[in-house]
């Protein structure tokens, strides 16, 4: 699965947004994500294709409803509870595709959270259900949205601005929408069992993007066997 890697842009350097549509481009119906809970069993693959597609409707919602774009800072509280569910991934490429900077804590103009919200915040909140198939919530505090209906509103394809190349990827300075190309390819299909949102988002989403890879995320409680039946299904070749 080697193609779509930052070294199809003969010397220019790509936005880690590039990648995804290099992707899109090269191998659009491979998987580039697949999800496991367990022990529920649940299981849900995205292609490219269709992770770009949540990509860019939840980049439409970041812009044209709660009106956010670079300089603006988007909290995702969803990442710290969640870090390996695909909604997750999906809200992080999504900032990266708006140049809207991520966080963890602290001050921000818009959250994202689990499907548990708390009371509503004085900022624009949204509550994702991580429903497999992406179904949405109901009974929400006032003024909290629910992401899965919102976001299928959004048209299919983002035109928005393309945030500066040096804009921020991650609250650590070092990586930028450029940056992230520093880390190291990934070709092969991993597997990752997820621990914190750093270690997750890189191993899982911008390693692949780099090499041609893909990742098999496993959340919840897999015994050892569990984890050996999920390698030889999902035709994985290392761990992460």
């Amino acid at each position: 699965m080697g193609s779509g890697t930052a070294a199809a842009y003969h010397g220019a350097v790509p936005t880690i947004s590039d990648l995804l549509s290099s992707r899109v481009r090269a191998l659009p119906s491979a998987p580039l994500l697949t999800w496991f809970e367990e022990p529920a069993g649940l299981r849900t693959e995205l292609s490219a294709r269709t992770f770009a597609n949540w990509v860019d409707k939840t980049a439409n919602l970041i812009g044209d409803e709660l009106e956010l774009g670079e300089g603006d800072r988007i909290r995702l509280e969803v990442l710290t509870t969640r870090p390996g569910h695909w909604m997750s991934l999906v809200w992080v490429q999504a900032a990266w595709r708006t140049g809207v900077e991520i966080v963890l804590a602290g001050p921000a103009d818009a959250a994202v959270t689990g499907p548990e919200p708390g009371a509503a915040r004085e900022i624009p909140t949204l509550a994702c259900s991580l429903h497999p198939l992406g179904m949405g919530l109901r009974d929400l505090p006032a003024g909290v949205i629910d992401y899965a209906t919102e976001v299928r509103l959004q048209p299919d394809a983002f035109f928005g601005t393309t945030p500066a190349p040096t804009a921020p990827a991650w609250p650590d300075p070092a990586y930028t929408l450029t940056g992230l190309t520093v880390l190291t390819p990934e070709a092969r299909r991993v597997l990752i069992v997820p621990t914190d949102p750093w270690h997750t988002v890189r191993s899982a989403l911008v390693e692949p993007l780099l090499g041609g890879g893909s990742a098999v995320l496993v959340e919840g409680t897999p015994g050892p066997d569990r984890l050996a039946a999920i390698r030889a299904a999902e035709l994985v070749e290392a761990d992460k």
